[in-house]
């Protein structure tokens, strides 16, 4: 697992604390205080970080009930050439096309409609590359555990279109990748097992 700073991991704890308590204590009384407690978890966050105020706000009391981990898709696409798909978001990092699994969608129906959104191609979901805890290979922006699903696509057809998450998609040989990487989303180790499992199909699915 990778270093954090010691804020971070406070923030987390008081999260897990007070959602827990807000999900099953009926006591209008301790709802109060388990709601103060988010407040100050996302402050600190905002105090430590470039996060805006509102949105860790939203992250930290947005969500009800017991906290089990988010789930994100990483899709990886190549071209003929063996290429890989990367995605330039508008604060000017590069990533494998993805984003948090919705609610009504599926691992590999979420990876197809994060390409769509975010780099203007209609893809397949092939098989499942990866299941990897976020905290052990990217660098840690918020407390909440994530779980990263790496999913290889194949492409149907398509070009990108301009879009309020991305400003432009292109494909690199690894030898050439962009910089620089948007890390707590997609890493230079990452990339690498993309490759390997579009150049190996008997490589078996990778977890931790």
């Amino acid at each position: 697992m990778r270093d954090e700073p010691i804020w971070l991991t406070w923030a987390g704890e008081l999260q897990s604390i007070a959602q827990a308590g807000l999900y099953y204590d009926p006591n209008i009384y301790d709802q109060e205080r388990y709601q103060r407690i988010l407040e100050i978890a996302a402050e600190i966050v905002a105090r430590h970080t470039e996060v805006p105020a509102e949105k860790a706000r939203d992250l930290f009391c947005g969500d009800t009930g017991y906290i089990t981990p988010k789930l994100d898709t990483r899709a990886a696409v190549f071209d003929g050439e063996g290429r890989i798909l990367l995605v330039r978001e508008a604060s000017g990092l590069w990533a494998l096309p993805g984003g948090w699994v919705d609610a009504d969608q599926s691992v590999m129906e979420n990876a197809v409609k994060e390409v769509r959104e975010e780099a203007g191609l209609d893809v397949e979901a092939q098989r499942l590359i990866a299941v990897l805890d976020r905290d052990r290979h990217n660098e840690r922006l918020f407390p909440r555990k994530i779980i990263m699903c790496f999913v290889l696509c194949t492409c149907l057809g398509g070009a990108f279109r301009p879009n309020s998450e991305t400003v432009e998609a292109r494909y690199f040989p690894r030898d050439a990748l962009p910089s620089p990487l948007a890390r707590t989303k997609t890493t230079e180790e990452e990339i690498d097992m993309c490759f390997r499992a579009y150049k190996d199909p008997t490589l078996p699915t990778y977890f931790d």
